[in-house]
């Protein structure tokens, strides 16, 4: 089984930049007018997982809340603390967590639509 987590947004320059410039997901495929939509396709190759971000005339209608999360879990301490940097680089501060868990083992950040995400320094269960 293979899992797609798909978005609309309002800016896909900004996803592409925020989620593979900065956090370093690859560019699985991109795709133009396929029926008013152009979209992005973003994952880590071999993995049975990729997000995917979409634009078109209609404007999103989701609103984000501090419980949206998108959870990365980091291979390292030093891949961690190199993605805490780079987000510091593109001047991006990271944002106080509602759950306290995030405080302490993790950093949180808001992507170019509304949601947050967060890096997390340990391992994924």
């Amino acid at each position: 089984m293979k899992l797609r987590v798909a978005r609309h947004s309002t800016n896909l320059k900004a996803v592409k930049d925020f989620y593979h410039g900065i956090l370093g997901l690859e560019i699985m495929g991109t795709f133009e007018s396929h029926e008013n939509y152009s979209g992005l396709f973003l994952g880590i190759k071999d993995q049975n997982w990729h997000l995917e971000f979409t634009i078109s005339d209609a404007k999103p209608t989701h609103q984000a809340d501090e419980d949206d999360l998108l959870v990365f879990y980091c291979d390292s301490q030093d891949h961690f603390e190199e993605l805490v940097q780079k987000f510091e680089a593109n001047n991006i501060k990271p944002v106080k967590p509602k759950n306290s868990y995030w405080s302490e083992n993790a950093a949180t950040y808001i992507d170019p639509d509304g949601f947050r995400i967060v890096i997390s320094s340990k391992e994924g269960r």
